[in-house]
């Protein structure tokens, strides 16, 4: 009878003051798997806003993917003859039959001054006539500025479309490849249900960075694709670090201990680290999109903004949604095969 009450204290779940003293140095252990249905609503919710807008807003495709032609202006401005950017893509956008979008950016060498290039939508170049008789107009508008055609590029539609395809096949090829990894690496704390969630996860922040695009109604270009593939990167490494830890962990806690108090525990070990490195990587690619602000350089500008969204959505779906759904899996497996047992 002692025996039997003995064992069954031994099998009882360890306290949260219990963990934290015998775990964490009686440092307090957060419950990050008891606050998944949070961590997943406050994302679902931001996805449902990003389709809300893609919905109003729609996906604009950057001529790469699509074709078209883009036409480059230079011209100079100073405080006696300034130049309003949104009333100058006006300008333009009656003097074209196609829709256009327009980008600014500063000459930093100071060999140019002010540049505008206007992308045309299509497949067709632009023809001279009109490259012409839109740099005329603008001389007329604008003449003390003088604005100078400096070069017009043309895309084919389908060879855009081959590089979206190009492009997609890169981001599905690593995220299969990344799965992989995982998967034989994290043998020991169920190697395909970490791959898997770890690919969750990835996903979760394509969807992040692809709303910002919407939201802010930024074309796709090559670098949304860049960003994406520095971002699986990013966030993979968050998630190979924890997962290193939970299986330090289960490890010293033992395979009884519920895998929820482990990947707590392990969570919280590794928090302080996590956090860190992406305060650090988020500060430095903020001074280098403050600068492209301060100097108007789109190209830029269009590269650091997702990369900060990415960074910050990375670690956070490290933490708050690949090991909660981990140790989801993990749970639901421990009860089947405890069914089948019974």
């Amino acid at each position: 009878m002692t025996n039997d009450v003995q064992t069954k204290a031994a099998d009882a779940p360890m306290t949260a003051e219990q963990v934290s003293e015998k775990f964490n140095g009686g440092k307090k252990v957060i419950d990050f798997v008891g606050k998944k249905k949070v961590f997943f609503g406050l994302s679902l919710a931001i996805m449902l806003i990003g389709l809300i807008c893609n919905f109003i807003f729609g996906t604009t495709l950057d001529i790469q993917f699509t074709g078209g032609a883009t036409l480059t202006y230079s011209y100079t401005v100073d405080k006696d003859h300034p130049i309003d950017q949104e009333e100058l893509r006006s300008f333009i956008q009656e003097h074209t039959k196609d829709k256009i979008t327009a980008s600014f950016s500063t000459d930093l060498m100071g060999n140019t001054g002010e540049n505008v290039s206007v992308q045309f939508s299509g497949n067709d170049s632009i023809k001279t006539d009109i490259q012409e008789n839109l740099t005329k107009d603008l001389q007329k508008k604008y003449p003390d500025n003088n604005f100078k055609n400096l070069e017009a590029n043309s895309v084919d539609a389908s060879m855009g479309f081959m590089f979206l395809l190009k492009c997609l096949a890169a981001v599905a090829l690593a995220s299969v490849l990344m799965v992989l990894y995982v998967t034989i690496r994290f043998k020991k704390i169920g190697g395909l249900s970490a791959g898997v969630m770890a690919l969750v996860a990835l996903f979760h922040d394509i969807a992040m960075i692809y709303f910002l695009y919407v939201i802010f109604q930024m074309p796709i270009d090559s670098n949304f694709i860049a960003v994406v593939l520095m971002i699986l990167g990013y966030s993979l490494n968050d998630t190979i670090v924890i997962y290193d830890r939970v299986r330090e962990q289960r490890k010293l806690m033992g395979r009884k201990t519920d895998v929820g108090t482990v990947f707590n525990v392990s969570c919280t070990k590794t928090l302080k680290r996590t956090i860190m490195t992406s305060v650090t990587t988020l500060s430095a690619i903020m001074v280098v999109y403050i600068l492209a602000f301060i100097f108007n350089i789109n190209s830029v500008k269009s590269f650091a903004l997702p990369m900060m969204i990415g960074v910050i959505s990375g670690c956070y779906s490290s933490i708050c949604i690949a090991g909660p759904l981990w140790v989801m899996w993990q749970n639901k497996k421990a009860a089947r095969k405890a069914a089948k047992k019974a």
